[in-house]
């Protein structure tokens, strides 16, 4: 095992905080291995890369020696987490969070090393649990340090309602890190608040308190929001590969490098010097090949990157790529946009319907497909590629109103 200085420089990359850096290095000097959880609520069928953010620093964890548990969330789903709402979130039914779970166990892998993972549910501790133990849970924490949480904080304000099992959740969530003896969890920066209970409630049962590390949120396709499956900003990581590929290559230039950094496995030193070679006047366009493929070799084997990006230029081939395509973004009433609309708010159509006859003609492709069906619809929450005969193009990042 590595000495705790340079694990601890390893453990770093990405992280916005650690909390605390101290206790993280007092842990790893002990030389033995440590317990670190990440826990997922199963409220969705499918992972995306905005989740691997969690899962690349669980298995950096792993090549350092450690063991990591997954913890699915299968008991907090139930009740659902509040953090970032404005409303009390639906409940899922219990026969959705297990048909969830079991897509979370088949993904992982892509990732983790299964030699050194656990998985484990918070039902096993939870389910058996009774009221008392529940109502005892709740009495190590109050009211008005529930309110400190500031979306909590913004319903109270505004008269919005906070259903009572709401605030169940954090405490929940932090007596996962009791129950597993957790020392380090890790959690998007939104998930602070919780990851921080967790610390609390092992010092209240005379555990030593987990080391609390706070990922970043990656944002979606469009560039502004976080990445969520209710957005359709997302990019799952049981894309196909051409699907996979094609999304890496809508996403902005200045963007890509977010992706470099929290989603890459390459050193930071390497990233930079891809820096330095755009300034020095590289395509980025072919940079963000190198993003794509390795994305893409990851989740669907050695050389399936390479392969996409041939597939990829080859739509191009009659027409090539410009060295500089213009970017737009536009804002749909709904959940989508007319594509007749979206070419002639980018630019690439006098009007609708002129839009409408081109798609018509099969003059238009839809990052690199062609549509030819008048009323066609781009999903708001993603970045486009739109090409209108063979020199019309524009980058559309779509926003919903």
């Amino acid at each position: 095992m590595l000495p705790a200085a340079e694990q601890l420089e390893e453990l770093r990359r990405g992280a916005t905080e650690v909390l605390t850096e101290a206790d993280l290095v007092r842990k790893l000097e002990r030389g033995r291995a440590l317990r670190i959880k990440a826990g997922f609520d199963p409220t969705a069928p499918d992972l995306h890369l905005g989740h691997t953010v969690l899962i690349n620093k669980m298995r950096q964890f792993q090549q350092l020696g450690h063991e990591v548990i997954f913890l699915i969330g299968d008991f907090t789903g139930l009740i659902g987490d509040p953090t970032g709402r404005n409303a009390t979130r639906p409940r899922l039914t219990p026969e959705e969070i297990q048909a969830n779970a079991r897509t979370y166990q088949k993904q992982i892998f892509k990732i983790l090393d299964p030699e050194r993972t656990i998985i484990d549910f918070n039902s096993r501790w939870f389910g058996p649990m009774s009221a008392a133990g529940l109502i005892e849970l709740a009495a190590k924490h109050t009211v008005a340090r529930m309110l400190e949480r500031d979306d909590f904080a913004k319903r109270y304000r505004t008269g919005q309602p906070i259903a009572v099992h709401e605030f169940l959740y954090p405490l929940v969530q932090g007596y996962d890190s009791v129950a597993l003896r957790a020392d380090v969890e890790l959690g998007g920066t939104d998930q602070k608040f919780n990851l921080l209970v967790g610390r609390q409630l092992q010092a209240d049962y005379g555990q030593e308190p987990q080391v609390v590390i706070t990922m970043p949120l990656l944002e979606g396709t469009d560039g502004i929001n976080k990445m969520s499956k209710s957005l359709g900003n997302f990019i799952a990581i049981d894309e196909t590969a051409g699907d996979m590929f094609g999304k890496l290559m809508s996403i902005s230039d200045e963007l890509m490098w977010r992706y470099f950094e929290l989603l890459s496995a390459r050193p930071l030193a390497a990233i930079a010097q891809l820096r330095a070679e755009i300034a020095q006047g590289r395509n980025p366009r072919d940079v963000k090949f190198e993003l794509a493929a390795e994305m893409v070799d990851r989740f669907h084997g050695a050389g399936a990157g390479a392969a996409e990006r041939e597939r990829f230029l080859a739509r191009f081939r009659d027409g090539a790529l410009p060295e500089q395509i213009p970017e737009r973004t536009l804002t749909a009433d709904g959940v989508a946009l007319k594509l007749a609309s979206a070419l002639r708010d980018a630019g690439l159509a006098a009007s609708s319907s002129a839009a409408g006859r081109l798609i018509e003609q099969g003059a238009v492709r839809v990052d690199g497909e062609r549509v030819t069906a008048r009323d066609a619809e781009l999903r708001a929450g993603a970045t486009y590629l739109l090409q209108a005969g063979k020199r019309g193009f524009a980058r559309v990042t779509l926003l919903r109103a």
